[in-house]
């Protein structure tokens, strides 16, 4: 790949994780290693899983150890593997707490190797957190694991081709998110989304709809007043800093047509408050993005689907615009002399 002069000819390189054995993640990554993308492709898995996975889809997949070194070019069906063993060979469909560990593995060997620059981002299949726990480790998801391997704050988004939909709180009960709106935490994430529209997607002045809490954004106070007490105030201080803030707005009129084309970015309070509208839109385009992290982090925007592991029939569609997503914002970074 000939970046122009003086930039270098190796793919970017990605690293994928293929998530919970049982889910469809692994037939997931095995679809992906069969599709021609130009990246490197280096799943950080187990070889015999991923070749079984690839069976199940009739792919012939030829697999190779990770050895380091750069390539130019990567043909179909081909995928370089990162060892990290099972601890039990997987049953497609049926969960084993014995292999949340190599789950976990994965995603640190992953967070690490971009870290120290063997990649230049990360891919990753779904995960089944529930038999994480079950395996006595305490873990949320993705996004809070990989914040804490990095060190720093980060904001979780949803992409499709035509909404950008960023979080305020992620997974919190419904009555946890009015404590957890506060005017610290609210400034800190408007930030970290303002500064990646910037970087990762070369948004020079974003402009950014910021969602009420309540519904129609409180009404003046007398459906709630964290509009007044903490959105308000805050907007108010960054846009002194300059940020382009539309809101709050009520989030039942925040995505007709006409509204959206005011801005770059949504950002909701809460988890289901904006993405059912992104998902009913563009399930299978929809891309989950990492932002504030030291590296490029995207990720399938759907579940395990357990019913459907092993039947070779998952739907690959969001894997493959995670992957496209993540070539795409390496090859930016890579642009400005970051990789």
């Amino acid at each position: 790949m000939t970046l122009g002069p003086g930039r270098p000819t190796h793919l970017p390189r990605l690293a994928v994780t293929s998530g919970e054995p049982a889910g469809v993640g692994p037939e997931l990554v095995a679809r992906l290693a069969a599709s021609p993308i130009a990246a490197d492709l280096v799943a950080v898995s187990d070889s015999g899983l991923l070749q079984r996975a690839a069976q199940r889809c009739n792919i012939a997949l030829k697999i190779e150890s990770y050895d380091g070194t750069p390539r130019a070019l990567r043909a179909a069906g081909t995928l370089r593997v990162l060892e990290v063993p099972l601890r039990v060979e997987e049953a497609p469909g049926r969960l084993d707490p014995r292999n949340a560990f190599h789950v976990l593995n994965a995603l640190a060997q992953a967070a690490d190797g971009c870290m120290n620059g063997m990649f230049n981002a990360v891919v990753t299949a779904p995960v089944q957190k529930s038999v994480i726990n079950d395996a006595g480790e305490h873990f949320t998801g993705h996004t809070e694991l990989f914040a804490q391997r990095a060190g720093c704050d980060v904001v979780m988004m949803l992409a499709s081709p035509n909404l950008r939909v960023a979080l305020a709180t992620t997974h919190l009960p419904l009555a946890g998110v009015p404590a957890a709106i506060t005017g610290e935490a609210l400034t800190r994430t408007l930030r970290i989304v303002h500064a990646e529209l910037i970087v990762k997607f070369g948004i020079t002045a974003p402009r950014i709809a910021v969602l009420g809490l309540n519904p129609h954004a409180g009404e003046g106070g007398h459906l709630g007043r964290e509009e007044i007490d903490v959105i308000v105030p805050v907007l108010d201080a960054l846009r002194g800093e300059g940020m382009q803030l539309l809101g709050p707005l009520p989030a039942d009129t925040a995505f007709v047509p006409d509204m959206r084309a005011r801005y770059d970015a949504v950002l909701a309070m809460y988890h289901d408050q904006a993405l059912p509208v992104l998902k009913s839109e563009a399930f299978d385009r929809t891309v989950n993005i990492t932002l504030g992290l030291p590296f490029i982090r995207t990720s399938v925007d759907h579940g395990t689907a357990l019913d459907l592991a092993g039947s070779g029939r998952a739907d690959p569609s969001s894997m493959f615009a995670a992957a496209e997503m993540a070539l795409q914002l390496a090859l930016r970074a890579r642009g400005t002399g970051d990789g």
